[in-house]
């Protein structure tokens, strides 16, 4: 058996093991990053973000092709197949997997194939294929990432009920399909479907649709779902999922019956620590199999440290490589230590949905005297030029200091406009300011020009 020795072992080459790692040997520790798949990237690459995103992004070309007038000088509307759509995805996680594979071999990082359980406080078992070998390490990172929660009671061997990861196996294109949770995954996956023209019934054991957004967003949402054919359950809970050779019968705890070609599950997911021996430190996961840390990041024991899903909200690549990158810094106790808590969020439904910051239903609950700024993209010349013209930028800021408290943003692109006023709201004191926006010159025609929009809209309402 094999042994090494180092100073920092990460547990996952997903996002937020990879900016644990990266940080840990900039700062000359000798690092090794541990991967129980065959290859590096994680569920964000392989499983969620990455293809989720690509497919949407071919799904929304070939929308484009067919619902614009001019392209109907090259051809009639063409229908494609779901695992059609699906190569593009697999090229775009070729090409991310050499990618961050060279990070690891550059940085001179060992990245060891094999499933890591903890020996006790400072040695790990990894066994791989054809070995076994033992780490020991002065700290250690989990970054295990997570899993879709599957209930017990529902058959996900049928080969016609999946979940979020193995939806991406599906072989044929069903005419018809249920998805049960309507979270931001259940969400972007049936904008997905319904844009390659599946009948798409959506779910939803709560009462409205992403219910943490603005409600002015969340209604947004719920509007072009329908628009574009998914039909929206509220308050429904699954009794019964049974699938049969010619598709699956969701029976609903009230009573209500709806058949399928497929089913998809969408709700929840579980972190990854279950084979980890952490009975062997002294770790209990919560329920759903996630750790708690303390404000750096770390465990309750002094030298683990937990980062990205594993620890729950908010369950974001991009807040999973900030997480990975400060535990990291909490270890070499570097200049750069920051808790992750001010995320924007990235919803790819069609059309695309993201904010910063806090919501109108938020500041009315707290007595904050503030006040909306719109623009619609339906009046802006770069949406009229690209066809985009569904959505929406509102700021919201406070009266009288016009300090930015919150930006919404739905439509094309917004997950890249809300980066603009994050930019002025992470400003420290007068510097957040509507002000910035109104004495701004924009370049013409932009999405960015929203932002000039939006201000003035909102001067318009002081007094």
């Amino acid at each position: 058996m094999a042994e090494h020795h180092y100073d920092v072992v990460v547990i996952g080459a997903g996002p937020s093991g990879e900016g644990a790692a990266m940080n840990a040997t900039k700062h000359g520790k000798r690092v090794a990053i541990v991967e129980d798949k065959p290859t590096v990237g994680g569920n964000c690459t392989h499983w969620g973000t990455i293809p989720s995103k690509a497919l949407r992004h071919s799904v929304k070309q070939i929308i484009t092709f067919n619902t614009n007038q001019m392209f109907r000088d090259i051809g009639e509307p063409r229908w494609f197949s779901f695992p059609r759509v699906l190569q593009s995805a697999q090229k775009v996680i070729g090409k991310q997997v050499k990618l961050r594979t060279q990070f690891y071999s550059r940085n001179r990082v060992d990245l060891i194939n094999g499933r890591a359980s903890f020996l006790d406080n400072n040695r790990l078992e990894v066994r791989g294929n054809k070995s076994v070998e033992t780490l020991n390490f002065k700290q250690v990172v989990i970054a295990t990432g997570s899993r879709p929660y599957l209930p017990p009671d529902v058959d996900f061997r049928h080969h016609r009920i999946y979940n979020s990861d193995t939806i991406l196996n599906l072989s044929h294109t069903p005419r018809t399909l249920v998805i049960y949770g309507a979270g931001v995954i259940g969400s972007e996956y049936a904008s997905i479907f319904a844009g390659l023209g599946v009948k798409v019934d959506l779910i939803n054991p709560g009462s409205r649709l992403l219910s943490f957004l603005d409600d002015e967003i969340s209604d947004a949402l719920s509007y072009h779902l329908r628009n574009n054919g998914v039909l929206v359950r509220h308050n429904e809970e699954y009794a019964s999922v049974d699938g049969d050779d010619h598709g699956i019968v969701l029976s609903l705890k009230s009573g209500k019956k709806i058949r399928a070609d497929a089913f998809l599950w969408c709700n929840g997911r579980t972190g990854n620590t279950d084979s980890l021996a952490l009975e062997n430190v002294g770790l209990v996961p919560n329920g759903r199999g996630q750790l708690a840390v303390d404000e750096h990041y770390r465990t309750e024991v002094e030298n683990i440290y937990a980062a990205g899903d594993v620890i729950g909200w908010p369950s974001l690549a991009s807040a999973a490589y900030d997480q990975g990158r400060s535990a990291s810094s909490a270890i070499v106790q570097d200049e750069h230590f920051r808790f992750v808590s001010d995320v924007p969020t990235g919803i790819y439904t069609i059309p695309e949905i993201s904010s910063v910051g806090k919501t109108e239903r938020e500041l009315t609950e707290a007595k904050v005297p503030y006040e909306v700024g719109q623009a619609f993209f339906k009046d802006l010349a770069r949406a009229q030029i690209t066809g985009e013209a569904v959505g929406m930028l509102k700021l919201l800021f406070h009266r009288e200091t016009r300090q930015i408290l919150g930006i919404h943003c739905f439509g094309d692109q917004a997950a890249e406009i809300v980066h603009i006023g994050q930019a002025i709201m992470n400003q420290k004191g007068e510097a957040n300011s509507l002000d910035y926006f109104i004495n701004t010159t924009f370049n013409y025609p932009t999405m960015a020009e929203a932002y000039r929009v939006a201000a003035l809209n909102g001067l318009n309402r002081i007094f």
